[in-house]
This record gives C-alpha cells, sequence and structure tokens, in this order.
C-alpha cells in the first residue's frame, strides 16, 4: 500500500533554506523526488515569502503538492488560554492553499471547556493538528493524554501530529506513547533520533534502528506520514526520492 507522504521543508536544515532564497526553491526537488506534499514552516519563511503567502500557494499548487503549515507557537499560552493569534495563523494557512495547520499544545489545563475552540473549528476548513513537542513541560504524554481525552470527550473535530523521536528530548517512552495516542492520530512526523554528548539529535532512517518501523506499524495506516529527519548530500532530489520511497511503503 502506498502512502501519502510529505516533505517538511525543515528536513534540509535552515542553513539550506536560506542559501536557496527561501522554501519555495524546495518545491521542484520534493516534487520530482515523487512525493505528495509539503510541510512549509513559519520559522523558515524568508521575508518575500511571508509578505506574499498567495504566490507560495500558488508554486505549492503548480508542483502538484499538497501543503500542510507549521506555525512555531503553542495552542495554549501559559495562562491555560487559547492562543490570541490563532485566527491570524489560520488565514495564513488559507492564503498557503493548505490542508491542514499544526501547533505544539502548550499550556493545556485538563479539563478546560474546549467551547472556544470547537465554535472556533467549525468555521474552519482546515483541519487543526496538534503535535508532541520537545518541551519538558508540555509535550509530555500525561499531558498529551488528558488533552486528547477531553477532545474526544467535547467532540473537537481535531487530531495528533505523533513525532516519532520528540518523545525522546521529554525523557518519555515512544512504544509507550503511541500504545496511548495512536487512537488520536491523523498525521505521523517519521524522525528517528541517537543520543549524543549535547542530547538527542535526529538522525537519516538509513543510519537509525528499528523502533521507527516498529512506531510505524502502531500507527493508523491512512494518516499522511511527514518526512522530518535530515535530507542532506548534493543531490537533493535523489536523497529526497530514496526516503519518499522508503516512507511510502508499510
Amino acid at each position: 500500500m502506498s502512502r501519502e507522504v510529505i516533505v517538511v521543508t525543515a528536513a534540509y536544515g535552515r542553513e539550506k533554506v536560506v542559501e536557496l532564497g527561501g522554501q519555495q526553491a524546495l518545491l521542484p526537488v520534493i516534487a520530482q523526488a515523487g512525493a505528495d506534499g509539503v510541510e512549509i514552516r513559519r520559522e523558515l519563511f524568508s521575508e518575500p515569502e511571508l509578505q506574499n503567502l498567495p504566490a507560495l500557494g500558488q508554486a505549492i499548487r503548480d508542483h502538484n503538492l499538497v501543503a500542510f503549515y507549521s506555525v512555531p507557537e503553542p495552542l495554549f499560552n501559559p495562562a491555560g488560554e487559547l492562543t490570541s493569534n490563532l485566527q491570524h495563523y489560520f488565514s495564513e494557512a488559507a492564503q498557503l492553499n493548505a490542508r491542514l495547520i499544526k501547533f505544539s499544545l502548550g499550556h493545556y489545563q485538563p479539563g478546560t471547556r474546549l467551547s472556544e475552540l470547537k465554535e472556533r473549528l467549525s468555521r474552519q476548513s482546515i483541519r487543526l493538528v496538534v503535535e508532541n513537542d520537545q518541551t519538558a513541560d508540555c509535550g509530555i504524554l500525561p499531558a498529551l493524554s488528558a488533552f486528547f481525552q477531553d477532545v474526544t470527550d467535547q467532540r473537537l473535530p481535531l487530531e495528533m501530529t505523533f513525532d516519532m523521536a520528540n518523545w525522546h528530548w521529554v525523557d518519555e517512552s515512544p512504544l509507550t506513547a503511541v500504545q496511548q495516542l495512536s487512537q488520536y492520530v491523523g498525521y505521523i512526523h517519521v524522525k528517528a533520533a541517537i543520543a549524543s554528548q549535547k542530547g538527542w539529535r535526529a538522525i537519516a532512517l538509513d543510519d537509525a534502528d528499528n523502533l521507527w518501523p516498529a512506531l510505524l506499524a502502531q500507527l493508523p495506516s491512512d494518516a499522511p506520514r511527514g518526512i522530518e529527519f535530515p535530507l542532506e548530500g548534493n543531490d537533493l532530489t535523489a536523497v529526497t526520492r530514496h526516503y519518499v520511497n522508503i516512507v511510502k511503503k508499510d
């Protein structure tokens, strides 16, 4: 079975994105590699891209790619309130013609009534997903489990982005996390990591152990799979195609 594969522009590294003049320059690479879509990262925007999002959205369509949009902001601020920038970021996503918008969880307080978020989502066609990030107080299993249980109980139309490696940064077991959270997952960040003297770092799948396929086997088979591990080499199209083919498979 062939899976939908999304390439995250951050996989190429900030320096490469800057060198090329922005994320739009990566679209031919991603399209020629056989990917289905691109995850645009707000933190990697060049100033021209940020000022002309419709042009970037059109370029994505011209390359026959779907767009996902990642915002480097938590859904809930330190006071436990919904971010005040939610509508602004949804507007940016709409200009990109994005199918999905991704936030980290932030400081959600379990048991919170989510009526405001539910009402806002009822007016949106763009899917909202919440990712487990690398923050020790928010990207942890108890917080995410409580949030998605509340989401389910209150019938909100949102899902989880399951980042397979971020659990290492917060000293959580990815295998335990997948057992508890797989039912909520609508998007997967395929990633592997190893420990180093400077902490955890992401690595290419060819350099990884067998944890990542074990995790994939327990995650929804129809969820899009995002490549977020390092894509490096002299021929970025060939490197990207190699991993797109791997990630597309079971």
